[in-house]
């Protein structure tokens, strides 16, 4: 399995940060690998987490209308 189809089989069932993306599968650019899926027409989304001193991105895939 690739990175990217262990990402978006992870954010079908939840939302995903990079970190988890690194433990999960070695990605270390889970950024990169999220444009490759937007590329192909998943509509996923980011926003920043702040949690202390730490500001990160969690990813997650909107919802069809």
């Amino acid at each position: 399995m690739t990175q990217a189809q262990w990402i978006l089989n992870t954010l079908r069932k939840r939302p995903l940060t990079p970190l988890e993306a690194l433990q999960g599968c070695g990605c270390l650019r889970l950024a990169a690998r999220i444009l490759d899926l937007k590329a192909q027409g998943h509509n996923i989304v980011r926003e920043m987490v702040t949690d202390g001193e730490k500001t990160f991105a969690r990813y997650r895939l909107a919802r069809s209308k």
